[in-house]
């Protein structure tokens, strides 16, 4: 499962979710306020990887490994 953390208010976050939907890629959006190591949002999780940031070429080259 990818998990996006995210606050609210993150234009970026709600920009990557967009995508993700338009890629027909399922994820669980989280708030990053549940997460004390995120500094950062949106992060991107996959297989236990953390993308910072909306990378699609990170995040499509984590979704193909």
């Amino acid at each position: 499962m990818i998990k996006v953390f995210t606050t609210p208010t993150c234009v970026y976050c709600h920009t990557l979710m967009d995508w993700l939907d338009e890629q027909g890629i399922e994820y669980e959006e989280v708030d990053a306020a549940s997460d004390p190591e995120i500094a950062a949002v949106p992060v991107t999780e996959i297989n236990g990887k953390r993308i910072v940031g909306f990378d699609r070429r990170a995040i499509k080259k984590a979704l193909a490994a």
